[in-house]
Formats: C-alpha cells, sequence, structure tokens
C-alpha cells in the first residue's frame, strides 16, 4: 500500500470515527462535561485559541524541545562510551535497565522535588521520559556494526575515529531513529505529567485546571493539541531519518516485499 492510499485510508477511518462521536454524543444525550462532541471541542479551541496557542502551547514545546535534546545529547555520549569501554557498560548499563523497572510516574513527584516547579522541574521529567530509548537504541545499532567490515577496515589501516565516523556511525543511525521516534513521542507524556504535578502553564496545567472545573470540552481541546504535537513530532523526526538515513527506508521496503 502506497503513501497515497494509506493517507485515504486514515483519512476516511478518522472521518467516521468523528462522525460516529458526534452522532453518539448528540443522540444519546451524553452531558458535555462527561463527553464533548467533537463540534464542542473545536469550538473551544477556537474560542481559547490564544491561550492555548500562545501561551500553553509554548510552554509545553520549550519542555519538550529542551528536555528531548538533553536526552539526545547525553544518551548518544553514553552509548558511544559504552561501546568504546566494556568497563563503562559493564557499570552503567545495568543502572539504566534498572532505572526502568520503576515506574517512571512515580519517579516524576521526586524530580519536581529536586528541581522546583519552574521550567527545570518539567524538563526533568521529560528527559526521565526520553533518556532510555535513545541510550539504548543507539547502543544496540552501534553494537550491530558488522564486525566483519571493522575487520577489514583495520586491515587497511584506518584507525579507530575512522572506524567510528566512516562506519559504525552510520550504521547506527537507523536504531537512533527508531529510538529517537519513540522517545520524541514520550516526550509530550513527560512534559505534561510534570505539567500536571506542579506547573502554572503548559497544555497538561492547563488540562488539569479544566479537568477540575468540569469543562470537558476545553480538557479534549489541550488533549487534541498534545495529540497534534506528539504526532507533528513523530513526522518530523521520520523525515530526517529520510534524509540523513535512507538506508532504514530501503531495508523496510525489503522487508515489506518478504
Amino acid at each position: 500500500m502506497d503513501k497515497g492510499s494509506r493517507g485515504l485510508w486514515f483519512g476516511v477511518s478518522l472521518g467516521l470515527f468523528l462522525l460516529v462521536w458526534e452522532a453518539g454524543c448528540r443522540l444519546l444525550a451524553i452531558p458535555p462535561f462527561i463527553l464533548p462532541p467533537p463540534s464542542a471541542v473545536i469550538l473551544s479551541l477556537w474560542d481559547l485559541r490564544e491561550a492555548l496557542l500562545g501561551l500553553h502551547l509554548w510552554a509545553t514545546l520549550q519542555e519538550v524541545l529542551i528536555g528531548l535534546s538533553i536526552s539526545i545529547f547525553f544518551g548518544s555520549l553514553l552509548a558511544f562510551a559504552m561501546n568504546r569501554s566494556q568497563v563503562v557498560e559493564r557499570i552503567v548499563y545495568p543502572y539504566i535497565v534498572i532505572s526502568q523497572t520503576i515506574p517512571i510516574i512515580a519517579l516524576s513527584p521526586v524530580f519536581i522535588l529536586w528541581f522546583g516547579y519552574d521550567l527545570s522541574g518539567k524538563i526533568a521529567v521529560t528527559v526521565l521520559f526520553t533518556f532510555f530509548p535513545i541510550v539504548v537504541t543507539t547502543y544496540d545499532g552501534l553494537r550491530a556494526t558488522d564486525k566483519e567490515m571493522i575487520s577489514l577496515l583495520q586491515t587497511m589501516g584506518a584507525n579507530s575515529w575512522q572506524i567510528f565516523t566512516k562506519l559504525q556511525l552510520p550504521a547506527s543511525l537507523p536504531a537512533f531513529f527508531s529510538g529517537l521516534k519513540v522517545a520524541a513521542t514520550y516526550s509530550v507524556s513527560g512534559a505534561t505529567i510534570g505539567e500536571w504535578l506542579g506547573a502554572s502553564e503548559g497544555l497538561g496545567y492547563f488540562g488539569r485546571r479544566a479537568s477540575g472545573n468540569f469543562q470537558a470540552p476545553a480538557l479534549f481541546a489541550s488533549v487534541l493539541l498534545l495529540s497534534l504535537l506528539g504526532m507533528l513530532l513523530f513526522w518530523l523526526v521520520g523525515r530526517m531519518e529520510h534524509h540523513f538515513a535512507p538506508q532504514s527506508r530501503i531495508l523496510r521496503k525489503r522487508e515489506r516485499r518478504k
């Protein structure tokens, strides 16, 4: 199925879903404070556009981008260090895995306590959500580099830096972007949870306030923006992957033909 067909099917299914949702709310007379129809959500989004788009969306976007950038930088560095040194890998990797056995939501209040209710607290929670997938996928991508190719470059006189830049780094990009896609969507969840725990702005804060006031259309409007933000980040990472790691697209096409 090509991209045009997938887009058509998605549009048709989305339209049917919204139609059933709208009709169900009206025919069943569901109270708007429990489940508002899509038309009420869109109307609320339009009425609150200045606050939602001008203030709260910008605050959440800052937390997402800064937290994701920190995870990319330090996560990639740690993955490279573990790939270069077995000592680092044996010391650090178990703790990275153990950190994921603890519910992240349970750790989020601790990070808010340490870093406060300002921007740094929400960034810390976002990093907590996004660090693991980037470290693990990048490290696995580096480890999966063809050992025969490494031996071949060594026999040709290539040094460690040349092997890394010419072979290992390009070979690890598909795995890195796979982890980045996951981290990009997780970053929205992390920022939202951080705002729910304590904030004065942001889509998560706005949604919590709307929920407390039983303003379901406003709550759904904030959820809609969060969903669109996650989808946009996922799409942007996909475009970056298409440009910087075209080999992953070729591999996916081969898998579809099997």
